[in-house]
């Protein structure tokens, strides 16, 4: 195996990258800076920051008091964002939950703005904490990092016992064993190697380091030192991080908590990564392997289902193996009622059926296509973490528009879709599309938001249907789904669109539209594979026909998308309707264009700008 590493960085250890930095193993962003400056065991030097690394003007803490967690939140929160692309990127695509920093990040948004709401005294403060993680979790990372969150939280707002000091070194590291054990509990098949792995060897330590009488930030440091060390073995315990060169992304940021606590409590600098040596070039075939946790092949398990649900405690573990029949990566955090559950699976309905059929009430349902997840959603990602985004944005395209019977919320992938959208009538858009999948609360914003009674959904995307399905039981309006898969099915659906109809009829005439369009997209291929349209390597252009799947492969961009053409357009249809991304060319439109009216003379061609990423162009045929 081949390894590129940034300057100064890496080195080949056993057959994997460490980095030469606080924590190893967050590798395509190059070293992560120790506080300290310290050597590391494998003998590279870690760079200090510019101003000392300890604080002297700080006082050491004895204890952990409420401000101090309450500090120590904020402090591991703003440290995540800093740490989140570099996280991110030791799951490089295609893996499933490939956005652990990402998720981690936006879960700890969730906490501090709950902290934000609440007294400053313990018990409020753990309470926040407890409430916000469970309520904000993303994707299976947050959600771990949630029940740990928790059981910290709920071990230190315990009445102190005779003898114990409210938030002494030994109380502080009971609260890691607690939430060592609350992260094992949330996991139907716990997987050593992982997060898990780093949690309870850090608690291990931090007990130990406790009952030797050490202060709460020696109990700190021997706790991280241990984490570090655990975090080191974790590809000795998943031979598939060893493969792809990298340590586990979950325990790696899970370590940033004890920088943040060790910053809080003796004023050590928090860590900061380095400047980036430029982007990932050891090719995406390295880290396929991230995928397959335990003995199955999760990267064969093609959704992310996530919801609350309302369920009886007594019902959850009935709730918890009905899911292990059929997926993995399972994760359910909560308590008292309302649970926050996450599993990979390729049976959307069952994931959800579970917990009807176990007595439960699901909502705030969000499902994602991990297949089409991929690097160029990374970067956009790590550029929202950076402008302080948190996700979908919706908005009111016509402020101004009076009442009308039945309005129009649609998801949109693209500004000039967007544009195209408000033309055709559509009150409220909300970003979003493939990976970025708006929650179901993010949608029934925009419902309240828009100026009718009656409201259509276009989901324009599979994966955000049975999301939007949820809608009509949550508001007074009634909401209608029309299931649109793609924004040309959208486009020619609203044609029909009638604002003075009701709900029922329009979502009846925009449904017949939609269904008669044959939609295709092209896109750029990120592993190997196979496909009916023959062999696929990483960097082809590929063809996808809803409904049929992949039905043209081209080491170019026209070849894939003429010969995606050639299969959408058979006999009787008479309007193509091209819609450019973000990445389209007028060269290549241009090619398009000749190519079909040299081979399919007798079509209309319409061209529309979307600005949709990833795939530079989508066809609707008529």
């Amino acid at each position: 195996m081949r390894f590129s590493f940034p300057k100064g960085g890496f080195k080949v250890v056993k057959g994997y990258q460490r980095v030469f930095g606080l924590h190893q193993g967050i590798a395509p962003m190059g070293p992560i800076i120790s506080g300290d400056g310290r050597r590391s065991r494998h003998g590279g030097k870690c760079r200090a920051r510019p101003s000392p690394p300890y604080d002297a003007a700080v006082p050491t803490l004895e204890r952990l008091s409420a401000d101090a967690l309450r500090n120590t939140v904020i402090s591991f929160r703003d440290t995540m964002k800093v740490h989140a692309a570099g996280i991110n990127r030791l799951n490089v695509y295609p893996v499933p939950d490939g956005d652990t920093g990402t998720n981690m990040a936006r879960t700890l948004d969730a906490v501090v703005a709950e902290l934000e709401l609440s007294d400053h005294e313990l018990e409020p403060t753990c309470a926040a904490i407890s409430h916000g993680s469970l309520m904000g979790a993303r994707g299976n990372s947050g959600v771990i990092l949630s029940q740990i969150l928790r059981g910290i939280a709920n071990t230190l707002k315990e009445a102190v016992k005779p003898g114990e000091v409210a938030g002494s070194a030994s109380k502080v590291a009971e609260s890691f064993k607690n939430a060592s054990v609350a992260a094992y509990q949330a996991v139907l098949k716990p997987i050593e190697g992982t997060i898990l792995t780093v949690v309870r060897e850090t608690a291990d330590a931090a007990q130990a380091s406790a009952a030797e009488g050490a202060s709460l930030a020696e109990m700190l440091r021997a706790a991280r030192t241990a984490g570090r060390a655990s975090l080191d073995r974790t590809p000795d315990m998943l031979p598939v991080l060893k493969d792809a060169g990298v340590v586990d992304a979950g325990g790696a940021g899970f370590l940033l908590l004890l920088d943040a606590a060790i910053h809080v409590v003796d004023g050590e600098a928090l860590p900061v990564p380095a400047e980036e040596d430029g982007p990932l070039d050891s090719g995406i075939a390295n880290f396929d392997s991230v995928a397959h946790r335990g003995e199955g092949d999760v990267s064969e398990l093609r959704y992310e289902v996530m919801y609350f649900v309302d369920l009886p405690d007594e019902n959850i573990e009935a709730f918890k193996q009905s899911w292990g029949e059929i997926g993995d990566s399972i994760v359910v955090v909560g308590g008292d009622g309302i649970w926050n559950c996450h599993v990979h699976t390729n049976d959307i309905g069952a994931a959800i059926e579970s917990a009807l059929d176990n007595g439960g009430r699901p909502h705030r349902i969000r499902v994602t296509d991990l297949f089409e997840e991929v690097a160029e959603e990374h970067a956009q990602r790590e550029a929202a973490i950076k402008r302080g985004g948190a996700g979908p944005v919706s908005t009111l395209l016509h402020t101004s528009m009076p009442a009308v019977t039945c309005a129009i919320v649609a998801v949109s992938s693209g500004d000039g879709l967007t544009d195209l959208f408000a033309q055709l009538g559509v009150q409220g858009v909300i970003s979003g599309g493939q990976t970025l999948n708006p929650s179901t609360a993010e949608l029934l914003d925009a419902v309240e938001a828009v100026n009718a009674q009656q409201v259509i959904v276009l989901p324009n995307n599979k994966n955000i249907v049975p999301v939007a399905e949820q809608l009509d039981a949550l508001t007074s309006k009634t909401v209608i789904v029309v299931p649109t898969h793609s924004m040309p099915e959208a486009l020619a659906a609203l044609v029909l669109y009638d604002p003075e109809a009701s709900a029922a009829a329009n979502a009846e005439e925009m449904g017949e539209a939609a269904d008669a369009v044959a939609t295709g997209e092209v896109t750029r291929a990120v592993r190997d594979t196979a496909s009916d349209a023959g062999p696929i390597t990483a960097g082809d252009w590929i063809g996808i026909v809803r409904g049929d799947g992949i039905v043209s492969v081209n080491s170019t961009l026209t070849g894939a998308a003429t010969a995606l053409l050639d299969s959408l357009i058979t006999p009787g249809r008479e309007i193509v309707t091209v819609i450019e991304g973000a990445d389209a060319t007028a060269s290549i439109t241009d090619a398009l264009r000749a190519w079909l009216a040299d081979e399919r003379p007798d079509v209309q061609v319409e061209v529309h700008r979307g600005g949709q990423p990833l795939y530079p162009y989508l066809f609707g045929v008529e």
